[in-house]
């Protein structure tokens, strides 16, 4: 007899999960029935100035530096000094 509650909450709680996977699998559905692009999960929102075309060299060579730099900056930040000027890359063209 003391079962009986705990047996009914656990078919409560099965029932409940029944119908959370109905509901999802109607989202799902409804989605599949439609057509057109759809962006990744996740990385729909990130934008890159990198493009596919830039190959592993270019990669090399535009951060070869920046490993030095940010342990230079970190150094500076840890004695709280300035920030030196940045100059930019198209005057230096």
């Amino acid at each position: 007899m003391a079962d009986e509650p705990i047996e009914r909450q656990h078919q409560r709680e099965r029932e409940q999960e029944r119908q959370r996977l109905r509901e999802q699998e109607e989202k799902d559905l409804k989605v599949e029935a439609s057509r057109g692009s759809r962006p990744l999960e996740g990385f729909a929102g990130g934008h890159t100035t990198w493009t596919g075309a830039q190959d592993d060299q270019a990669a090399a060579r535009v951060h070869a530096g920046d490993a030095e730099e940010s342990w230079r900056a970190s150094e500076r930040q840890a004695r709280l000094e300035p920030e030196p000027e940045r100059r930019d890359e198209d005057e230096d063209a």
